[in-house]
């Protein structure tokens, strides 16, 4: 069998998604140095995919230039100038399914996202088990078309230089340095701000740590910088850094404590120790950042919370279950950094 040497990678969203596609791409890369990927993705997420050798990002602008049926025609048509040998659609929804159907006669393979599984993991309390990591769902994307992808732990990228402007920001000292992301999208995986702030005032009275506040967003920023307030080691970096830079800094961390949220993947990508804080939704439905160890998955209990997970991404509400990421243990938290630092 004739492999292809052309492959279009498409993953157009969210955040903690992609970046989940790079220990694939990296070990696609590391079996089959000469193969060719053309990434579709959003302008935002270049700054992740670029960093992929062997890499030719395409943006897709699909709320101007690729809007709407048209668009993608146009889009579907650069695309096939650009020669890809395959397809692989890491996304599967119905932006790229059109622009599949689309570029008909290339050969194709799309993510079986086991919806029904995870509908199951959702509805039915009994079914409770852990579900396929959706690195490995990527990867059995590019089996179907021929690649022998075998994951490891390691498949992660370096670490990247710290400019001196960013060192004017957080210090440039021997401290370590725990990046601490206490939201997310979702109300119901987001900290509440008394409970993250005992969170990172519990950090910063380790000694020789520099805790180091990411999120974003008007409210976000607002909550982080009265978080930031309660310590001199505590710095707050949302609004005041560019994503190339925060990458720069998160590549260089010690270790990184996040919501089921883009920070603990993102984290996750440069091999960074993480802890991940989960609430309504739970690391059995495969989202969990990659290659980390499960004693730093904290989850609710679940004799308290039996319902758990009420919903796959933390978008529907549960009358009695609307904090109960508040309910871990503090303690535990610490526990597993320290084991770490």
């Amino acid at each position: 069998m004739n492999l292809p040497q052309r492959i279009l990678v498409i993953r157009l969203s969210a955040m903690g998604d992609v970046a989940m596609c790079v220990p694939v791409l990296l070990a696609l890369y590391k079996k089959y140095p000469e193969v060719e990927v053309i990434t579709l993705s959003r302008k935002r997420f270049k700054p992740i995919l670029s960093q992929l050798p062997n890499i030719q990002f395409v943006e897709a602008q699909v709320n101007d230039t690729h809007k709407g049926f048209s668009g993608l025609w146009r889009l579907a048509k650069e695309l096939r100038n650009l020669k890809p040998d395959a397809i692989a659609d890491f996304h599967n929804v119905l932006r790229s399914k059109t622009l599949r159907a689309l570029m008909v006669g290339i050969p194709q393979a799309s993510i079986d996202k086991g919806r029904s599984e995870k509908k199951q993991l959702v509805k039915n309390p009994s079914f409770f088990k852990p579900l396929k990591h959706t690195t490995e769902r990527y990867a059995d994307v590019l089996r179907d078309l021929g690649f022998e992808i075998n994951l490891q732990k390691s498949d992660y990228f370096k670490k990247r230089p710290i400019s001196t402007e960013i060192y004017e920001i957080v210090g440039k000292n021997t401290s370590k340095w725990i990046g601490f992301a206490p939201f997310a999208a979702h109300r119901t995986k987001a900290l509440g701000l008394l409970k993250a702030t005992e969170v990172a005032q519990e950090i910063a009275a380790l000694s020789g740590v520099q805790v180091l506040l990411f999120g974003g967003g008007k409210k976000e920023t607002s909550d982080l910088e009265h978080i930031a307030s309660g310590s001199e080691n505590i710095i707050s970096l949302a609004g005041k850094l560019d994503f190339e830079q925060e990458l720069n800094i998160i590549s260089n961390l010690d270790t990184m404590i996040a919501m089921d949220s883009g920070n603990g993947h993102l984290a996750a990508m440069y091999g960074i120790p993480v802890i991940t804080l989960w609430g309504n939704t739970h690391p059995y439905a495969g989202f969990a950042p990659f290659a980390q160890s499960v004693e730093r998955h904290l989850t609710v209990n679940r004799d308290e919370y039996p319902l758990v997970p009420t919903s796959i991404f933390g978008n529907e509400l549960v009358d009695g279950y609307e904090n109960i990421i508040d309910t871990i243990d503090t303690a535990v938290i610490m526990e597993r950094l320290k084991e770490l630092i």
